[in-house]
């Protein structure tokens, strides 16, 4: 069995062929209104992530872009597989009726629903959505939160007296089929027990494998500690060509169109944040300095001097890219949620270049593949001759 899973991304801020910045105190930058992200350009790109073999496509939460649950079930209708990652955040719902809206979705959409859980980490944001608990408050709730809507998926009727939520009485009547995956990210020790105690799916940004592999024990060894097993995914861009030189040449492009301003303002912005992930990412450039960011072997950290959150990107030939991917797969990464400018062709680039390519190492195959015929288990029998 193929051991590796890819989902792309729909930029719902406005996609361009320059880095559109967005998020964790980054504002978008101009060319957000490049390729505006309306439902006929988005369903472009689920189509053709659809049709190149990826399983998902995430969908991003915040002020800076649209709604990813009204979104994605618009494109339900022009999409016939492919799965949707929804980021939300759970101060900014209720868990019964996220529990709710997550069953109707899997009906309507013949279960094409992952969740992907984000706890939000700017106050300064939280605050103006209502949501006035500080860091680790919102962790807790979380924890809470995944409680609560994971019993409800199970049919139990639920009284729930937290320290942030309370439902009383709280049941389904009807329930998802199949119950969503849950997909979290965090850095931070009170992210890191949610993700044991409570996800399917841990995501970690591109760090360099050494990193990561730092946050695959820890997560690992605290899920098994309470009896618990979870899978592992990375979120990182993509810049592949038929040769390395080529694939370079495109982070040059991308690199020389930042304007240095446009730089250390994002950085200034991006230094405020509270979130753990976002220190870690800054980390890798120096906070904006661009004279050596490849940080590892075909690992770029330019992609993160103009946007918040995931700040890497893979850069090489689609062997080289396939390589790299499989140095994470080695380490226990399983899933891999892949952007790329813009987001429409560089989908082709990694699905036409580097799929192929994991495909004859036998580490991917396409989700639709037609299988195989299993051998007939009806004994053979002589055909009957004619009677004179």
């Amino acid at each position: 069995m193929p051991a590796l899973t890819f989902h792309w991304f729909l930029p719902t801020t406005g996609d361009s062929r320059h880095v559109v910045g967005g998020g964790h105190g980054a504002a978008p930058g101009s060319a957000a209104g490049d390729r505006p992200a309306s439902v006929e350009y988005l369903g472009q790109i689920a189509r053709t992530a659809e049709q190149l073999g990826f399983v998902g496509a995430l969908t991003p939460t915040g002020a800076w872009c649209e709604d990813a649950w009204l979104t994605t079930a618009m494109l339900t209708q022009v999409t016939e597989r492919l799965k949707f990652l929804v980021a939300f955040r759970p101060g900014q719902i209720g868990p019964t009726l996220s529990a709710q809206m997550a069953a109707t979705y899997q009906r309507q959409s013949h279960g094409r629903l992952l969740l992907n859980v984000v706890t939000g980490g700017e106050s300064a944001e939280q605050r103006a959505y209502g949501d006035f608990l500080d860091k680790d408050q919102r962790y807790a709730r979380t924890g809470e939160f995944l409680d609560i809507v994971r019993r409800l998926w199970t049919g139990e009727t639920v009284d729930h007296h937290g320290a942030h939520l309370r439902v009383e009485g709280a049941r389904l009547n009807r329930l998802p089929e199949p119950a969503p995956l849950i997909y979290f990210g965090g850095s931070s020790p009170a992210a890191v027990e949610v993700a044991a105690r409570h996800t399917d799916v841990y995501l970690t940004w591109g760090e360099p494998p050494r990193q990561v592999k730092q946050k695959i024990d820890e997560v690992r060894s605290r899920a098994a500690a309470l009896g618990r097993e979870v899978r592992f995914g990375i979120r990182l861009h993509t810049i592949s060509r038929d040769t390395s030189a080529q694939a370079w040449a495109e982070a040059e492009r991308l690199l020389a169109a930042m304007d240095p301003d446009r730089v250390k303002a994002v950085q200034e912005g991006l230094a405020t944040s509270e979130s753990e992930g976002q220190r870690r990412m800054r980390e890798l450039h120096r906070g904006g300095d661009t004279s050596d960011l490849e940080i590892h072997p075909n690992l770029w950290a330019g992609v993160g001097l103009v946007r918040g959150g995931a700040g890497t990107a893979l850069v090489g030939s689609h062997t080289e890219v396939a390589d790299l991917i499989e140095e994470y797969h080695r380490l226990g990464i399983e899933e891999f949620v892949l952007s790329g400018v813009p987001h429409l062709e560089e989908a082709y680039w990694f699905g036409e270049g580097v799929l192929p390519v994991l495909q004859r190492r036998g580490l991917w195959a396409h989700p639709a593949a037609p299988r195989a015929p299993e051998a007939s288990t009806v004994p053979f029998a002589a055909p009957v001759e004619a009677r004179p």
